[in-house]
């Protein structure tokens, strides 16, 4: 019998990567006893190891759980290996202010500049004013003010949601460790 000689790509070579092939690939299965799933999250098998387990998404999140990074040394190791990892990374908590897609000065989050416009409220407002806005919009919304009204209740919902947003930043601005 002929083998084919029918091609998936149409005649267009480029269409595949190079080096791609049509055959099954191969599929690593999760190291943990009694399941099929793949195993495409490793797992380091102990401390400082380079040795990896591979773990499907439920076992790697079980595993993770358990897993004690402090394992195998005592109190005053363990203590020094701590201070030594904040030691390292302690010079980005004076950048934390900065996340992703503030706005241009890096004051407030994407989040926070929508929390403030469902509060009516200019970006660079102080906590003072955003207590005020939340306090007078949620008084002028409330269910128990405007009962069945269906658009005052969504309305309420939006302004809680953003008032809660601003309040946890600017929890984590006033926060600063020992």
């Amino acid at each position: 019998m002929a083998r084919s000689s029918r091609s998936n790509d149409w005649g267009f070579p480029r269409w595949r990567g190079y080096g791609s092939s049509r055959e099954a690939r191969q599929v690593r299965i999760c190291d943990r006893h009694g399941c099929d799933e793949p195993g495409d999250c490793p797992a380091p098998k102990s401390p400082n190891s380079p040795d990896r387990w591979y773990f499907c998404e439920r076992h790697a999140a079980e595993y993770n759980r358990g897993w004690n990074y402090f394992e195998g040394l005592d109190a005053e190791e363990a203590a020094e290996r701590e201070a030594a990892e904040r030691r390292d990374a302690s010079g980005f908590e004076q950048a934390r202010h900065y996340r992703w897609a503030g706005p241009g000065d890096g004051t407030r989050s994407r989040d926070e500049m929508r929390a403030l416009e469902a509060l009516e409220l200019e970006p660079d407002a102080d906590f003072d004013a955003i207590r005020a806005a939340w306090r007078r919009l949620a008084k002028a919304n409330h269910p128990d003010v405007r009962p069945g009204d269906a658009e005052a209740a969504t309305r309420f919902q939006a302004i809680q949601a953003a008032y809660d947003v601003l309040r946890v930043a600017e929890e984590a601005k006033s926060w600063r460790p020992a």
